[in-house]
């Protein structure tokens, strides 16, 4: 017997109106799930792109960092 035929054993043993208090429960969960999982699917496209502009941004700000003149003398060695 499954954890589910356990639980849904159990419920049979409560009245009527409670078994649809837990009954309205568990469907209202499974849809809140079906809803995450849609959203979570469709943004999956939108994140991939601002991963990849931010990856590009980041490549930029790196390239233009090492393009650009270092201000004062290059740092000295200390030699022991």
């Amino acid at each position: 017997m499954t954890l589910l035929e356990m639980a849904i054993t159990e419920v049979r043993k409560l009245p009527e109106d409670k078994q649809d208090e837990i009954a309205a429960l568990i469907i209202e969960e499974l849809e809140d799930e079906r809803r995450w999982a849609s959203a979570f699917a469709s943004s999956q496209d939108k994140l991939s792109k601002l991963a990849q502009n931010a990856r590009a941004s980041s490549r930029e700000r790196v390239h233009e960092a090492v393009r650009e003149p270092r201000l004062g003398a290059p740092p000295t060695r200390i030699s022991q």
